[in-house]
């Protein structure tokens, strides 16, 4: 039986539009999605609705618990926040742990989200760009064993990376294009067979997207 993985990266973040907002947000590390990044995500959802997706997954940070809610509601399912697909948690980029939103704003924010499910692997302060990679990888792989359904991993830059060399190996040929709102589609035609990369960073579905990509 085919399986398909699609990996999101999240939406334009509202620190990207303005960046004074970092200096006085009360989590300057988990900023919400901007307003171009709400039409973002809305596309994608758009481009994700006649896809036979069972279960999505996102890192537990506000803008892709965000992006993640456009496709959920789009496709009527539930959203599993899984630490694994975190951003990479960059002690050059943050001097210590990320503050994020606790548990119980994002559940009343985001009824859909499952309180019942718990990560699978934890991302943990701080961590090297091989590190992130590796844990974003091994999440992917974990989530695809488990959960025979098609499935959406919605997650960072560099969680996106990794999740998708996680399956089809990291080569010269698999450089990932981890654009805002991106999509990726890795495929396995059978369980013996191996992830076939057939769409990398598509953002075809968007109606404006970013000239140069930044993960940070």
């Amino acid at each position: 039986m085919t399986q398909i993985v699609w990996i999101a990266r999240h939406a334009n973040r509202h620190d990207f539009v303005n960046p004074e907002w970092f200096l006085c947000a009360e989590r300057p590390f988990d900023p919400p999605i901007s307003e171009d990044g709400k039409v973002q995500a809305q596309q994608l959802a758009q481009r994700l609705k006649g896809e036979k997706i069972g279960h999505i997954f996102a890192s537990p940070f506000l803008r892709t618990v965000q992006t993640a809610n456009y496709v959920a509601e789009a496709l009527s399912l539930s959203i599993n926040l899984e630490s694994g697909l975190s951003e990479w948690l960059n002690p050059a980029w943050m001097p210590q742990a990320p503050k994020r939103a606790p548990l119980e704003v994002l559940t009343r924010m985001f009824p859909r989200i499952d309180t019942s499910y718990t990560s699978r692997v934890t991302a943990e302060y701080p961590e090297t760009g091989e590190v992130a990679l590796e844990r974003a990888g091994k999440t992917a792989r974990l989530l695809a064993e488990e959960f025979s359904k098609d499935i959406l991993l919605v997650g960072h830059g560099a969680s996106v990376v990794g999740a998708t060399m996680g399956l089809v190996g990291a080569t010269a040929q698999t450089e990932v294009n981890a654009a805002l709102c991106c999509l990726v589609k890795v495929v396995r035609p059978a369980p013996e067979q191996a992830w076939v990369m057939e769409l990398n960073g598509d953002t075809s579905h968007l109606s404006k997207t970013e000239k140069i990509i930044r993960f940070h």
